[in-house]
């Protein structure tokens, strides 16, 4: 029988742990911890499953040790606490050891911290083993608050810039695509102009029994082709390629890393501003088309990463958007953002491709970019969204930085507003958002 030592610190408080609290249901353990092998594996839990916490509780992680190896393992193991600037703000370390195909199972005991997320590392080194779990942990996220960086005529060049949107006649065509329908849903290519007079394409997919359906709008991630969605049965499902995206590269057909830099020295001509106006371009459509069994009363606009910043944007420039659901939004609170991304070992979209363009480019400075980017921040739009919001965030996205996506949310104006944040997820969310979304949204459409 393999004996369980009980360890003590001061600081750390590692203690040891009941086995049977470890036991935990297989889908529970996929959504706490992804698998892990190797000769010694370091698991890190949180105490609570999203890795949030209030500021008046300590923070508490639950550490696995598992060694596989035949040979007794001693070395330690210590944590490091950073802000997620990467500014140290506590450590500590103990002297373990473990048997032979044996186990140890420690409790961290970390005071309680001040608003913010922290970045926190769990290490582990034996004579022969190194490794590192990092993880992210926040306190009290839906107190942070960040500065907006609003133009004085940010209000005045949107509604212009509408202006010029309803100048461009939309020209829609609807056609049916039998090669992609089946008996239960017709599919149709969509196609309109949109500001500029550029063609931007989607895909429409209603469902055949006759009744009329709210709508799924759905935007694009970065330069991503979205394709019919044929999933929903409760909603008619409406996909829109913006410029530059899917089937609409008529005109801009660029790679990932030059698609955010068109024009970004110019705020009047950068490619944002037509790309926004492509989503309303798409709620016109949908609105001038009730006779496909359209509810246009009943619109919610869905979006991750970019496409999570689309939604909101689109949410906050017209009201015919009844809901807002977004995940991961791309580009929130982008000074922030340049100060975080700073700190990480290496550069990860989007200030990669933002500093490779400010190295090139010596008279672009940081105050040039934000002169352009602060019309198109999507946080500077967050207090302009009124209506039910959910939010979904993965703590270890480094290209959407928690803090930022928070800050964001919380200068959303709705008072009907959830977030959920994933502990171990990084540019996305998880099978189990998606579930509580899908209920979600059944109940703000009142859907049996």
């Amino acid at each position: 029988m393999i004996m369980k030592k009980i360890i003590y610190l001061s600081f750390m408080t590692l203690t040891a742990l009941c086995a049977s609290t470890l036991k935990v249901a297989a889908q529970q353990q996929q959504d706490a911890e992804p698998e892990v092998t190797g000769d010694v594996i370091l698991r890190a839990l949180p105490q609570s499953k999203d890795a949030i916490f209030k500021n008046s509780e300590e923070v508490k992680y639950k550490l696995e040790l598992e060694n596989n190896t035949n040979q007794w393992q001693e070395g330690r193991v210590s944590y490091v606490i950073t802000t997620d600037e990467g500014n140290k703000v506590a450590s500590d370390s103990i002297h373990i050891a473990i048997r032979g195909n044996g186990s140890k199972e420690l409790e961290v005991k970390i005071p309680p911290k001040a608003t913010g997320f922290y970045r926190i590392n769990f290490m582990v080194n034996l004579p022969q083993y190194d490794d590192t779990v990092r993880k992210v942990f926040g306190v009290n996220p839906e107190k942070i608050r960040s500065q907006l960086h609003k133009p004085a005529d940010f209000d005045a060049f949107w509604q212009q810039t509408r202006e010029q949107l309803e100048k461009v006649a939309p020209k829609y065509r609807v056609m049916e695509r039998k090669d992609l329908s089946t008996s239960e849903k017709k599919v149709y290519s969509v196609e309109m102009h949109s500001y500029g007079n550029l063609v931007i394409r989607g895909w429409l997919v209603i469902p055949t029994d006759g009744r009329r359906f709210p709508v799924h709008y759905r935007v694009p991630g970065y330069v991503v082709s979205l394709k019919p969605n044929m999933d929903n049965d409760d909603f008619i499902a409406f996909d829109l390629n913006v410029r530059g995206n899917g089937d609409s590269k008529d005109v801009i057909n660029i790679g990932t890393d030059n698609y955010c830099l068109v024009n970004v020295e110019n705020k009047d001509n950068y490619i944002y501003r037509g790309v926004y106006m492509d989503c309303i371009r798409g709620l016109d459509f949908l609105c001038s088309h009730e006779n496909l069994g359209i509810d246009a009363s009943k619109i919610f606009v869905e979006g991750g990463s970019q496409g999570g910043s689309l939604a909101l944007i689109t949410a906050a420039l017209d009201s015919r958007v009844k809901v807002l659901t977004m995940q991961v939004p791309l580009f929130a609170d982008i000074h922030d953002n340049l100060s975080i991304s700073a700190s990480y070992k290496s550069q990860v979209f989007p200030f990669k491709v933002f500093r490779k363009y400010n190295g090139m480019h010596p008279g672009f400075t940081w105050e040039k970019f934000f002169s352009t980017f602060d019309y198109y921040d999507p946080q500077n739009f967050a207090p302009m969204v009124k209506c039910p919001v959910l939010m979904g965030i993965g703590l270890l996205d480094q290209f959407c930085p928690p803090r930022c996506s928070m800050a964001l949310f919380n200068h959303i104006s709705s008072t009907n507003k959830e977030y959920i944040c994933v502990a171990n997820s990084t540019h996305e969310v998880n099978y189990d958002y998606f579930m509580f979304q899908n209920l979600w949204l059944r109940e703000k459409f009142r859907i049996p």
